[in-house]
């Protein structure tokens, strides 16, 4: 197809992943008439219509969606060529896509982002934080490199490497401080406070709480963890948090932090990455800085009370 260019593609998956030519435009950093004006110039290359135009959005058409099918896969083995590349100039340097989740990014990227610098000064590392299942789904897409998360993820096509594992604590109102600490499966009747749908952390709290989906309309939901932990000082319930966030949740809040009692819930967080990516040698050397990251921390944090 003479005049196609890689500018076509990324144009067009923007907007196919996005739908809105308005919004598509901004994330790929120009107008929205030059993308309005490239999608025209590759739809003539192709001889159909991909795009159906029409109000706010837009909807692909049959064309479209095996073409944006088939653009997401150039684009990926377009990014595995240049890592390619770049695992042969030796030390790791470049564009560095990372992604972490919500409840591990505050506490451990500023870490982790120091030691890559400081380790491989030719690295540019963009983070960026998203809930699970958008970034395995931006790791399929070539969208990221790699991401940090809470195992397992049973991706076929992604690695997993697991990293440490921490607790997850109870934090209550501080006049419970003297109070004998839950079951468990009793957390419910405490008014439990749940991160919003879609975070790893609600589910592993549901588990450990031996709540089942049904039951969760009656919970109160936060935003965030700090949200959560600001919730309890006011007095509304109790919430779960993971070992790593404690310090910095917790230091000006009226609550006080009890470990569960034995055996205590944990999380493994680990790095995923595409098996295909040439870049595995590399990937396995990041993961051991961002596990001593993350041991560094929860050393730090062993000194949690009993109750």
């Amino acid at each position: 197809m003479i005049g196609l260019t890689m500018k076509h593609l990324r144009y067009f998956e923007a907007l196919a992943r996005i739908g809105h030519f308005g919004r598509a435009a901004e994330s790929c950093a120009i107008s929205q008439p030059a993308l309005s004006l490239q999608i025209r110039e590759l739809e003539e290359l192709v001889g159909a219509p991909l795009v159906e135009r029409g109000g706010r959005s837009i909807r692909l058409t049959g064309l479209g969606e095996e073409f944006a099918e088939r653009t997401r896969a150039i684009l990926r083995a377009v990014d595995e060529l240049e890592a390619l590349g770049r695992a042969a100039h030796g030390p790791l340097a470049g564009r560095l896509r990372l992604g972490i989740i919500p409840t591990v990014a505050p506490y451990l990227l500023p870490d982790i982002i120091t030691s890559l610098t400081r380790l491989f000064p030719g690295l540019d590392p963009r983070p960026r934080e998203a809930i699970t299942q958008r970034l395995i789904e931006d790791l399929a897409e070539g969208k990221l490199d790699l991401a940090i998360v809470a195992l397992p993820v049973s991706e076929p096509a992604l690695e997993e490497v697991p990293l440490f594992t921490e607790e997850f604590v109870l934090v209550r109102p501080v006049e419970d401080a003297g109070r004998p600490v839950p079951a468990s499966d009793r957390l419910h009747e405490m008014r439990l406070l749940l991160l919003e749908e879609g975070h790893c952390f609600r589910d592993q709290a549901l588990s450990v709480c031996n709540i089942g989906a049904a039951a969760t309309r009656d919970l109160m939901e936060g935003s965030s963890l700090s949200t959560l932990v600001q919730m309890v000082g006011a007095g509304i319930g109790v919430t779960l948090i993971p070992q790593m966030a404690v310090d910095m949740e917790t230091r000006s809040s009226a609550v006080c932090i009890s470990r569960l009692a034995e055996p205590r819930p944990t999380r493994t967080i680990g790095m995923v990455w595409r098996r295909t990516n040439p870049l595995a040698a590399q990937f396995a050397h990041i993961a051991e800085i961002v596990r001593e990251a993350g041991e560094a921390r929860r050393q730090r944090m062993g000194g949690l009370p009993a109750g």
